[in-house]
């Protein structure tokens, strides 16, 4: 029974690690990288459909994408969405190719991104300290109804908060990753 919580407890704190490693895509660094356009969706015959469902998205060099659609009709849209994007993005079109140069960071932008990486890192830290309080609120319950002894209740607590030591000790290592690419010029 406590190693189905705790294995509980594990998936949804890998849960929380995807969640913010999907964030740490979504802030720019100074490199071109496809994931970069992940959160574009793009008005496919009324349907709000994903960029990379939409077209094919490529790095040229290591400061330029280029997206390629699918139907040449879809062009214009794909420069509104990715304009209207809080990415700070200007697409240039040459002829069914659409490149995208990613301006280099200017020192204050980088200090910016790294304030949301950090905020981003400090809320997965709260989900995964979330996920503990709920798995030792239940191994409490379990000890509660006399399922387990008190022993295995402490047991169970060290063990819990040893898992949560660990994803807290990754998710402090993919900020430290996150900050080192920001401040790379």
């Amino acid at each position: 029974m406590i190693e189905e919580l705790k294995q509980d407890a594990r998936d949804r704190m890998d849960k929380a690690l995807d969640a913010l490693g999907g964030a740490f895509n979504k802030i720019r660094t100074g490199r071109a990288h496809p994931n970069l356009l992940d959160g574009i969706s793009v008005d496919y015959y009324g349907v709000d459909t994903p960029l990379s469902q939409a077209a094919s998205i490529g790095v040229e060099d290591a400061r330029t994408l280029s997206v390629t659609p699918w139907e040449r009709s879809l062009i214009p849209q794909i420069e509104k969405a990715i304009m209207k994007s809080d990415l700070g993005l200007n697409p240039a079109t040459a002829g069914t190719v659409i490149r995208i140069p990613l301006p280099s960071l200017t020192e204050e932008t980088r200090k910016v991104y790294g304030k949301q990486a950090k905020s981003e890192a400090e809320q997965t830290r709260v989900s995964i300290r979330n996920v503990r309080r709920d798995v030792l609120s239940d191994v409490k319950e379990l000890q509660k109804s006399k399922d387990i002894s008190e022993d295995d209740e402490r047991r169970a607590q060290d063990e819990v908060q040893k898992i949560t030591d660990g994803y807290i000790s990754k998710v402090d290592l993919l900020l430290a990753a996150k900050d080192k690419d920001l401040m790379e010029i």
